[in-house]
This record gives structure tokens, C-alpha cells and sequence, in this order.
């Protein structure tokens, strides 16, 4: 069983940074793609960062030069930076590991097996 513990999040201004640490059990993490999603209220679940084992990142169009995905295989970690925060931003974030590890499916939730708790991020205007 593979656990996904999150940390980070919290309250910023618009323009702030911050950023999250998803750590996974396990000892092949490093053969997984990961990625971040978030859910804003009433809204759907939507994809936010991806990156490969191969170290390899996608991001969603909305997020694209303000956040960065990282992975630090040693400690069994992925991260998430998050610079100039927009109200928008505002959402619960997860990270989640996929079963698929593809390039094409690392945007579909449908691709991940094991999710992290969600984090709240919250950005005021």
C-alpha cells in the first residue's frame, strides 16, 4: 500500500508564493510519474502539474510559468512551487502518483492510483 502524505499550503496574498511537499511511501517511487491536481468549490478536479520518472514536467496552461514540479527521488518526495498566487490558485490541492506513467495520460486523473490527502491553498485578493 502506498501512502501520500501531504504538507504545505496555507494562506497568501495575491502575488505570494508558496509551496507544497507530497511524500510517498514505498521504494519505487522514482519508476512513477506524479502530479498535482486541485478542486476549487463547486468546480471539477482539474490537473494542475505532472512530472515523469524520467524527470520530464507538464503543466496546465493556467499555472504555466508560475509554478514549478519537482521530485526528489532520494526522499521519496515531489514538490510544489508556487510563485505569483493568484485568487484563482484558491483550491484544495493533491498530489497523486499514477499507475500509467505516461507522457499522453499524465493530465487525466483517471491515470493515478494513489492520492495524497489534499492540502488547502487559499490566495486573497
Amino acid at each position: 500500500q502506498v501512502q501520500l502524505v501531504e504538507s504545505g499550503g496555507g494562506l497568501v496574498q495575491a502575488g505570494g508564493s508558496l509551496s507544497l511537499s507530497c511524500a510517498a511511501s514505498g521504494r519505487t517511487f522514482s519508476r512513477y510519474a506524479m502530479g498535482y491536481f486541485r478542486q476549487a468549490p463547486g468546480k471539477e478536479r482539474e490537473f494542475v502539474a505532472g512530472i515523469m520518472w524520467t524527470g520530464s514536467t507538464r503543466y496546465a496552461d493556467s499555472v504555466k510559468g508560475r509554478f514549478t514540479i519537482s521530485r526528489d527521488n532520494a526522499k521519496n518526495t515531489v514538490y510544489l512551487q508556487m510563485n505569483s498566487l493568484k485568487p484563482e490558485d484558491t483550491a484544495v490541492y493533491s498530489c497523486a502518483r499514477s499507475h500509467d506513467s505516461s507522457w499522453s495520460t499524465i493530465i487525466l486523473a483517471s491515470a493515478y492510483d494513489y492520492w495524497g490527502q489534499g492540502t488547502q491553498v487559499t490566495v486573497s485578493s
